[in-house]
């Protein structure tokens, strides 16, 4: 409803809208008109917005659920229901930011984890009908220069979901401009196409199915086998004894040696220190999917933003933020920008 203007300065309440803005009645004319409440950060939470931030930087920094309820004497209920309205704020504020990135290298994992209880704990029917249930993994890529994470998925481990993360991660890269220019390969040099990026993965057999579709021939692409000794031991660091590389698409000869995923198997160790719900050799799991989802985007977001990885070696000196090496921030950002830039408050329509 329109909110009308009424000289006269009688008037009574009416009602409510559909939204539970009050309505009013002037008793002289008989206009009727909306007072619009203003929007709040945390929608129709009425969990104090200083409690708030400290609940989700304390998930953040990686403390469990029932941790964080005995710290600030916040139901466990209270910040569930926290915990999925700010990561779906976030992961739609990483969808709006993560868009014309030039990234070089990418590297492509998946980490398991499970929600509710292990696949071999899940009965015919739930395995039949049950998706959201059982083994669930979490599929990442990060660029090995700026260490920047453009896109995530959360889902079982199959070739439909590899398209759609590959098909996803294309879509938010500067692609090259395809039309003829004069700088362009002609008969004195041999002919091809200028790569977006390049990929390394896994020997999953699904990811050069997603590649070719997702990129086609614009991009450099590779798997790396790492080979393990004693790795049927439980719980037990396994030593790596080879490495079997193979150039798929635009890698040949020793270019085959930037083939690499260690950046994003070290991502996977962050990830299961900052997620509680992720961590080995505890009682800590996701009831729903929904929560893991909302936790991961959350973690994504305050890793791009905020989280500064260390430089190689001893120095123990910081780098700047993955979002201040891919050009998309200028300064490390605190973890009140973050809450502030992903809850922004649009100005309503007048």
């Amino acid at each position: 409803m329109v909110i009308q203007q009424c000289p006269h300065s009688e008037y009574r309440t009416n009602g409510v809208d559909r939204h539970g803005n009050t309505r009013y009645r002037c008793k002289a004319c008989g206009a009727t008109w909306v007072n619009v409440k203003p929007a709040k950060a945390l929608g129709p939470m009425t969990v104090p917005v200083a409690d708030a931030k400290q609940v989700l930087r304390l998930l953040t920094e990686g403390m469990s659920i029932r941790a964080t309820e005995r710290a600030t004497g916040t139901d466990r209920n209270t910040i569930c229901k926290l915990l999925v309205f700010f990561g779906d704020a976030c992961r739609k504020f990483l969808d709006h930011r993560m868009r014309n990135l030039t990234l070089e290298h990418l590297q492509f994992d998946e980490q398991w984890t499970y929600v509710f209880k292990k696949q071999s704990r899940l009965t015919l029917t739930e395995r039949e009908r049950c998706h959201d249930i059982g083994d669930v993994y979490l599929w990442t890529c990060i660029d090995q220069k700026t260490k920047l994470m453009p896109s995530f998925m959360v889902g079982k481990r199959s070739a439909d979901n590899a398209r759609r993360f590959m098909l996803d991660v294309a879509g938010r890269l500067v692609w090259p401009d395809t039309r003829p220019h004069a700088s362009d390969a002609h008969a004195f040099q041999p002919g091809g196409y200028k790569a977006v990026t390049q990929i390394s993965t896994d020997g999953f057999p699904a990811y050069p199915e997603a590649v070719d579709l997702a990129f086609g021939p614009y991009v450099k692409f590779g798997t790396i086998q790492k080979e393990y000794r004693n790795a049927t031991m439980i719980y037990t660091p396994s030593e790596m004894v080879g490495t079997k590389r193979t150039g798929i698409k635009g890698i040949e000869g020793r270019q085959a040696r930037t083939i690499c995923t260690s950046h994003v198997e070290r991502l996977n160790g962050t990830q299961r220190v900052f997620l509680k719900r992720l961590n080995r050799l505890t009682l800590c799991f996701s009831k729903k999917l929904r929560n893991l989802e909302a936790a991961f985007a959350m973690f994504a977001c305050y890793y791009n933003f905020c989280w500064q990885t260390r430089k190689p070696g001893k120095s123990g000196q910081k780098r700047p933020s993955a979002a201040m090496m891919a050009g998309i921030a200028g300064h490390v950002w605190s973890f009140d920008e973050l809450f502030d830039a992903v809850l922004a408050v649009q100005p309503a329509p007048a």
